[in-house]
């Protein structure tokens, strides 16, 4: 049976190119952060890693998603030039690279206004928050400002986006107020930490370090994934992957209050992926089978396999900090290749879960229901 015949009727096709450009910019920014660590070769400047990484993979990525959900054909003009500012990162143009990829981010920031607009809800809010952080930090970058100063900004970003998901999901549960003022608090000190950073670095680290410790005891609390846990199949790997996660977070708020902010080296290194891979990752690992659906109309079936590419993110990384806080150069580099093993493994094994799934019921026909974790 043909590809044709496991494609879902809903394809959305003119949405591939734009993911495709989020996927380019992920295989170069695993290929740029071997080549910082001496591992391999590259023609690409290795301090395009983290751009490449935040802005050009999980900022065309996230644009994209937002586009979908603005409904607003000019909304995607914001993952067109996320994508596009990844390509001019790799042709070695970091400068045009970095103003592409702030307007992508503004376009984002109008989106995300102008639901907060509509529907004033704390969530919506610091979604808005998030990414201006994204905005703010990508402005630097374009301004010629190095990343280790603009990395926080981004930190705020991703953990904002993703903690405001969450924070939507809680709904369900019976919040109190002491609950809600918890999460500002926590989100507060990120905040506040940043910014600081411009002025003490060392201390607006240590505050930032203290939001993200909050805010993993927030989620770990609160979050729906702690009752989904005990259910089966994908609603249980989503909730494990999530849980697993806020470990993560957990533990860069730990090692940011101990460190503080180095520029460079293994403690850098440790802060710096155990909440961009550990957390963000996990992140989406676990959300990738309800995304994907979503953006392109295609089915992602879960499958026991799923739990390998889970796997081996965490004990990759678990070596790589390791190796990191040893001063162990050979644990940190297998960590290094055993984290890029899994995100490929993970493109892999879902293109397979989108290739082998049966086909859409027929209109009219029930479907079941997915409660995500």
């Amino acid at each position: 049976m043909g590809a044709e015949a496991h494609r879902a009727p809903g394809l959305h096709a003119r949405r591939v190119p734009l993911l495709l450009l989020g996927a380019g910019a992920l295989i170069a920014g695993l290929w740029t952060g071997l080549s910082r660590l001496g591992a391999v070769s590259a023609p690409m400047d290795a301090m395009a890693h983290g751009p490449l990484m935040v802005s050009g993979f999980l900022g065309t990525v996230i644009s994209l998603e937002r586009a979908v959900a603005a409904r607003a054909a000019w909304a995607f003009s914001a993952p067109l030039l996320c994508g596009a500012g990844a390509v001019a990162l790799i042709v070695g143009r970091p400068l045009v690279g970095a103003g592409l990829l702030s307007a992508g981010s503004a376009v984002v920031v109008v989106v995300l206004v102008r639901v907060l607009l509509s529907s004033p809800l704390l969530h919506h809010g610091v979604l808005v928050l998030a990414a201006l952080s994204w905005l703010a930090g990508n402005v630097l970058l374009a301004l010629g400002r190095p990343v280790f100063e603009v990395v926080v900004l981004w930190v705020v970003f991703l953990v904002g986006t993703i903690a405001a998901e969450r924070l939507e999901l809680t709904r369900v549960l019976p919040r109190s107020t002491r609950a809600v003022a918890l999460f500002v608090a926590a989100l507060g000190l990120m905040v506040t930490g940043a910014l600081l950073t411009r002025w003490q670095r060392d201390l607006g680290m240590r505050v930032l370090a203290a939001g993200e410790l909050g805010l993993a005891a927030w989620l770990l609390r609160f979050d729906i994934a702690r009752h989904t846990v005990r259910q089966h199949d994908l609603v249980r790997f989503i909730a494990l992957a999530l849980l697993s996660g806020y470990g993560w977070l957990a533990l860069a708020g730990g090692l940011g209050l101990a460190f503080g902010n180095p520029l460079a080296g293994p403690h850098y290194d440790a802060i710096l992926h155990a909440t961009f891979v550990g957390f963000v990752f996990s992140m989406i690992f676990g959300h990738a089978p309800i995304i994907v659906p979503a953006v392109l109309g295609v089915r992602v079936p879960f499958h026991a396999r799923f739990y390998v590419h889970l796997g081996l993110l965490h004990a990759s990384l678990a070596l790589r900090l390791t190796g990191d806080l040893l001063g162990e150069e050979a644990l940190r580099r297998a960590g290094s290749w055993g984290n890029t093993a899994a995100i490929v493994l993970f493109l892999g094994s879902t293109a397979l879960a989108v290739a082998r799934a049966p086909r859409a019921p027929a209109q009219g026909q029930p479907q079941p229901a997915i409660t995500t974790g």
